[in-house]
């Protein structure tokens, strides 16, 4: 029996798992990353510029970036969920917000209000709420779907190829999919 996500064919998306496509309306900062390279690690962050919380996690990702640009790794954002009277008027706050929240910003920015980055990532990864944090490995598969707060622990793991093979990663994964994986119906 295999689990589906919810609202589409596609499979569940968790460890283990082949990293989607990136399909995003516009890159707001940075140059367009068309897909992930193998060789590299990425960590692509869903935030969202109503988020108080993604504001720390985007800052922690601004050194994350920075302490480890020399490892291979690239942090990629994603605002997902913004919601205004149109996609120009949501993209320009969004681009307001990253200049006044982050001027040291080291990483791309992509803007998708087509809703096909949270089918892809977030629906199929039964991912509830941002900020969450998406590590795809050097061979393009999902290492850890997380808090970005979690990244610290985690990233050194999945540079020197361990994480997806321990047991920390295992018990966080199945952490992860207990809390937020849909709860069968029941009848009262």
């Amino acid at each position: 029996m295999s689990h589906k996500a919810p609202f589409t064919n596609d499979p569940i998306l968790q460890m283990n798992s082949l990293a989607p496509a990136l399909k995003v309306r516009d890159w707001v900062r940075g140059q367009p990353l068309a897909s992930f390279q193998p060789g590299r690690v990425y960590i692509l962050e869903f935030c969202g510029t109503w988020c108080r919380p993604c504001v720390g996690a985007m800052l922690n990702l601004i050194e994350l970036q920075e302490a480890h640009k020399d490892s291979g790794v690239e942090v990629v954002a994603v605002a997902a969920h913004e919601s205004a009277a149109s996609a120009d008027e949501a993209q320009a706050y969004l681009d307001a917000w990253l200049a006044e929240q982050f001027r040291k910003l080291n990483f791309r920015v992509a803007f998708d209000d087509t809703g096909t980055m949270n089918t892809l990532w977030m629906e199929a990864s039964f991912s509830l709420g941002i900020p969450k944090a998406f590590v795809i490995d050097r061979d393009g598969y999902i290492a850890f779907i997380g808090h970005p707060d979690d990244l610290h622990d985690v990233l050194p793991q999945v540079l020197d190829g361990t994480w997806r093979t321990s047991a920390q990663a295992k018990a966080a994964e199945r952490e992860r999919i207990a809390k937020d994986e849909p709860k069968p119906a029941t009848n009262h």
